[in-house]
């Protein structure tokens, strides 16, 4: 099985500055990129499946690029804990994307968000003037949108930050599928393999969970009165946007109720929704069904934009 290369790009901060690391598959001259960023505690090994089947699928040659958001997997701890949030990571990935057009120009940029990706991806495409190489073209905004619902934060809110310490990745694996289980049916192999990236070695032995347990930092500030109050503000980003999207949602989602996603679907961008059964929040895009819908949306040269 083809490997990824890692990289790392410089991003500025108040601190004097944090490295983001960053898995590239396929063509690294490739004028087609496609950003694929992770959820809240997540990290960017995440989509190999996903990253593996667009650089096949494709016919022409495609860069495919998944960041470790700052504070996870490979990439930088923030000095301070009040900078993990959309801001940040928004200027971080500016700052990806010329470095990425540097090397090789893009022409052609797509996005895949699942969760915090998402909201992160709203950022980049709802905000005018930002600078980006050339503009979201296509973007799949995987089981989030601009309301989220306070009992799904409550409920992640739960366990975030709790990085914890197990003997093996396989006793990880078992502690992360006890609060994972609304990702939906997965093979033990395939739960596995999402869950390798997700450790790293303790000096004493055992592993642990690979984030900064600070990110639940400006998370367990968040009041049910300031996420009501965040949302008009996320709606005007969805209204501005401008890139043909794709809405996905399981069908159980306890974050993205069926009332926004509708409403999705009629206001800004007017994405196309699409639902996937016995699934909550949220779709790993592992599984072929999942998979086919988002390699078959950002790849269809019959239906442009």
């Amino acid at each position: 099985m083809p490997e990824p290369t890692l990289n790392y790009v410089s991003c500025p901060d108040a601190s004097g500055g944090h490295r983001m690391a960053y898995w590239q598959w396929g063509d690294a001259a490739a004028a087609h990129v496609v950003v694929c960023v992770h959820g809240l505690s997540r990290q960017g090994r995440d989509f190999d499946v996903l990253a593996q089947a667009l650089v096949e699928r494709a016919a022409q040659p495609v860069r495919v690029v998944c960041p470790d958001v700052a504070g996870r997997g490979r990439s930088d701890w923030l000095k301070d804990p009040a900078g993990y949030q959309i801001p940040t990571y928004v200027g971080d990935m500016l700052a990806l994307m010329a470095q990425l057009h540097g090397q090789a120009p893009i022409a052609t940029l797509d996005w895949v968000g699942t969760s915090m990706g998402g909201l992160i991806g709203m950022g980049l495409c709802g905000t005018p003037k930002l600078p980006l190489p050339v503009a979201v073209r296509r973007l799949v905004l995987n089981d989030v949108g601009p309301a989220i619902q306070w009992e799904a934060l409550q409920r992640i809110g739960t366990y975030l930050g709790n990085t914890g310490r197990f003997d093996s990745v396989q006793q990880a694996a078992d502690a992360m599928w006890a609060v994972s289980t609304s990702f939906g049916p997965h093979t033990p192999g395939q739960w596995l393999a999402l869950s390798q990236a997700m450790v790293k070695p303790l000096p004493g032995g055992g592993v642990t969970l690979h984030y900064d347990p600070s990110i639940a930092v400006p998370f367990r500030s968040l009041t049910a009165e300031s996420a009501q109050q965040g949302q008009a503000a996320l709606w005007q980003l969805y209204d501005n946007m401008a890139a043909q999207t794709l809405l996905l949602r399981g069908a159980q989602s306890d974050l993205l109720s069926a009332q926004t996603a509708s409403e999705m679907t009629r206001r800004g961008p007017r994405a196309r929704l699409v639902e996937f059964e016995g699934i909550g929040h949220a779709p790993t895009l592992v599984a072929g069904e999942q998979v086919d819908v988002v390699t078959g949306f950002l790849l269809d040269q019959k239906n442009p934009p």
